[in-house]
């Protein structure tokens, strides 16, 4: 039964953010992930969830809510590179 949301899941976590990023080591790839988790969770809204973000729903405070018109550069490989985060 579990098995349709998961692959959704797996599929999104590659779309919106494995394709689109850099990483170093098992320990970067972590911690790159435990932010994304906290922005899908706390920020990214949801069109199942009438717009909101899931923490609304489990009884805990929403981080805030994403705006495309707010973000700034993040620099990697001394600044020969830039992508766009939330800010």
């Amino acid at each position: 039964m579990s098995h349709p949301f998961v692959e959704r899941l797996i599929g999104s976590i590659r779309r919106e953010y494995l394709d689109q990023v850099l990483f170093w080591n098992v320990n970067d790839l972590e911690r790159k992930l435990d932010a994304f988790k906290d922005y899908y969770n706390g920020y990214r809204v949801h069109a199942a969830l009438g717009g909101e973000p899931p923490l609304r729903f489990s009884g805990n405070d929403v981080l805030g809510n994403a705006n495309i018109d707010d973000y700034q550069w993040q620099s990697h490989c001394r600044g020969l590179n830039q992508t766009p985060m939330a800010a």
